[in-house]
């Protein structure tokens, strides 16, 4: 049955604002990365993203997912100022990010922008939101079965690089510092890995890695107004896409996890009615997010070095975090 005038007509208006939010957001990001208020802005890799926005494969229901580090609040939106700018008067082109409900649903009157600039409301604290099975991810699927654009910070939260573990290097996790120590990342949610392993198709993976943005919105803020707001200008910036992560990683990691008689196949997806908490799937999605949070530390290993953009000086000083053996 066809919608009502009135439904269509509400729906024209929704994304007609949703465009312009999208296009006012991304000219304003795109100035503050071009005009001179940052000292330098470093992108590489930015074709593997174009490429993979342009693939015909997304009509096919095959989704992207970009998942980067997470060092500052203005990482998301003021990365996507590098897209050129025909990207942002296409929704479908755009990404869908998870925003923190306790973060960016907080004031009523404002709270209606995150729905036109595709922000899914994501649940951090609250022990009742169903932790990995939250409508948020759902939703983050439901995008992916559509051919979208998902972005992930595998953290759920900002961590600026001081704040990083250190710990003894090992086996295939970065290279020692003149202190003997590396970084390593905090551990992904493992609703990272849900939401890559319940797609209908295995989507394109892109890691990221971000740098300096952690300057322009220093944690802890400054109290009051309007300095709380302000970024830190003439900053240095880096953004660095990798490939597409190979399938055959993806298979590799869930060959390891799964039973010896398998309900799951090598693409992550189910051929039984378990239930969607069963050990085969927890295992699944663990695994998934492993493989996650591996490609973008070694994506921010070889951009900036072992300590993760880090220097030595903070990573051995007052604030730093005590290495584990």
């Amino acid at each position: 049955m066809a919608k009502p005038f009135s439904s269509r007509m509400s729906m024209s208006v929704h994304r007609l604002f949703s465009v312009c939010t999208i296009a006012t957001v991304g000219f304003a990001c795109k100035a503050f990365l071009r005009l001179g208020f940052c000292k330098s802005v470093k992108v590489s890799g930015l074709g593997h993203l174009l490429d993979a926005l342009d693939d015909a494969e997304r009509k096919n229901g095959r989704g992207i997912v970009t998942v980067s580090n997470h060092i500052s609040t203005l990482d998301d939106p003021l990365t996507w100022g590098i897209l050129p700018a025909r990207y942002y008067f296409k929704l479908r082109d755009m990404r869908w990010v998870l925003g923190a409900s306790d973060i960016m649903f907080t004031n009523p009157s404002v709270s209606y922008l995150p729905e036109l600039v595709v922000v899914s409301d994501k649940h951090r604290h609250t022990p009742d939101q169903k932790g990995v099975f939250q409508p948020a991810l759902d939703c983050a699927i439901k995008k992916l079965d559509q051919g979208g654009w998902v972005h992930l910070f595998g953290e759920g939260k900002v961590n600026q690089p001081y704040q990083y573990e250190l710990l003894k290097p090992t086996k295939g996790i970065g290279a020692s510092t003149k202190e003997g120590l590396v970084a390593r990342l905090p551990r992904f949610k493992w609703g990272t890995g849900r939401i890559v392993a319940e797609a209908q198709r295995l989507p394109l993976i892109i890691p990221m890695w971000l740098s300096g943005f952690e300057n322009v919105m220093p944690e802890p803020r400054p109290k009051g107004f309007p300095a709380k707001f302000l970024p830190g200008l003439r900053q240095s910036l880096s953004i660095t896409f990798a490939p597409p992560l190979d399938d055959a990683s993806i298979r590799e990691a869930l060959a390891a996890v799964r039973s010896p008689m398998p309900t799951i196949d090598v693409h992550g997806k189910d051929h039984t009615m378990h239930p969607p908490d069963s050990p085969e799937k927890r295992r699944v999605r663990e695994a998934l997010t492993v493989v996650l949070q591996r490609t973008v530390e070694q994506l921010g290993y070889a951009t900036t070095g072992p300590l993760l953009g880090c220097s030595e000086e903070a990573a051995t000083g007052p604030r730093a975090f005590h290495p584990r053996p």
